[in-house]
């Protein structure tokens, strides 16, 4: 493990403590489990841009075009 001093507002400390104790956890714990979710997230982004730039239209259209053009069933509707 590495250590790791950093500088937060007052304010966003409170919360960070609150929610981690809410939760069960260190602020550490919560603190690490935070930026691996962040870091996943940014990483995924870059994952699928990179896909994006890599794909084609045609093909796309073309896999569209076999989904068939009915009406969502009943049990996969949004009200």
């Amino acid at each position: 493990m590495s250590t790791l001093t950093i500088e937060l507002p007052e304010s966003l400390m409170k919360s960070i403590e609150a929610l981690a104790m809410a939760e069960g956890y260190t602020v550490s714990q919560f603190l690490a489990s935070a930026a691996g979710e962040k870091l996943a997230v940014l990483r995924t982004m870059d994952y699928l841009r990179g896909e994006a730039t890599a794909g084609r239209r045609e093909d796309f259209e073309k896999y569209l075009a076999a989904v068939p053009d009915v009406p969502p069933a009943d049990d996969d509707r949004i009200e």
